[in-house]
């Protein structure tokens, strides 16, 4: 009777991103091999993985990607913001689309990829400044990429007005399949260019109160003066100072 065969770590790797529905990343990996070798036990068949660094994964991803390019099949390892993930290349999409033709995504319109495209690239950005560049309107199309979970709300900007700011989602770096905003094509070149921006609302004026007198005149109706610290303590009359107990 042979021992049952000790299974390499990439091997292991591809079953997880085979089964797994979503992508896996290198944390989810960890402790996915931890949990198998705790349930193992003394289960000598099991090869322990428990303690496998970053960089080990790494390397045997690497051998998985290594492998199928070499022979030539119609599947790859991606990785993208989420982690990684066993996909079909892109030149088989063709008869993949006959098979499921309910998840074709819908495109969008030029106009949409514009402005997708200025938030990729200049994010956090106002809707103010996009309608600078486009010099049109944005509502209907800002509307879809929100609809569509490819943009979202970042917070508000910090200048007069307090206007929204807008970026990418983690659904848009799914769906284009990029691992960082650094993947973009032409990422560091385009975000040097200049472009036009909204003219900044001026700041509103600060309201100042009007100051204590200093000549001795009465101040304004409903005002008063605080009293110096070196003003001497006016005397009560003796007509209406108290009188001492007996």
């Amino acid at each position: 009777m042979t021992d049952e065969p000790a299974f390499p770590l990439h091997r292991v790797i591809e079953a997880i991103l085979f089964a797994s529905q979503k992508p896996v990343s290198t944390k989810e990996l960890t402790s996915i091999l931890k949990g198998a070798a705790n349930a193992a036990g003394e289960n000598s068949s099991v090869p322990d993985f428990g303690k496998i660094t970053t960089e080990q994964l790494t390397e045997a991803i690497h051998l998985l990607e290594e492998e199928y390019a070499a022979a030539g099949v119609s599947f790859e390892v991606r990785e993208n913001a989420a982690g990684w993930q066993l996909v079909t290349r892109a030149a088989f999409a063709p008869w993949l689309r006959q098979i499921f033709p309910e998840n074709r995504p819908a495109k969008l319109s030029a106009p949409a990829l514009e402005t997708l495209a200025i938030i990729a690239y200049r994010q956090p950005i106002t809707r103010a400044d996009i309608e600078a560049v486009r010099g049109v309107s944005i509502d209907g199309v800002m509307q879809t990429l929100l609809d569509r979970g490819l943009v979202r709300i970042a917070g508000r900007s910090d200048i007069p007005g307090r206007p929204l700011l807008y970026e990418t989602t983690q659904h848009f770096m799914e769906h284009f399949g990029l691992k960082d905003l650094d993947d973009l094509p032409n990422a560091a070149e385009l975000r040097k260019i200049a472009l036009p921006q909204a003219p900044r609302p001026e700041p509103s004026p600060q309201v100042e109160l009007p100051l204590a007198p200093v000549d001795g005149s009465e101040p304004p109706v409903g005002e008063s003066i605080p009293p110096a610290d070196d003003a001497p303590i006016p005397e009560t009359p003796a007509s209406e100072a108290p009188e001492e107990p007996k």
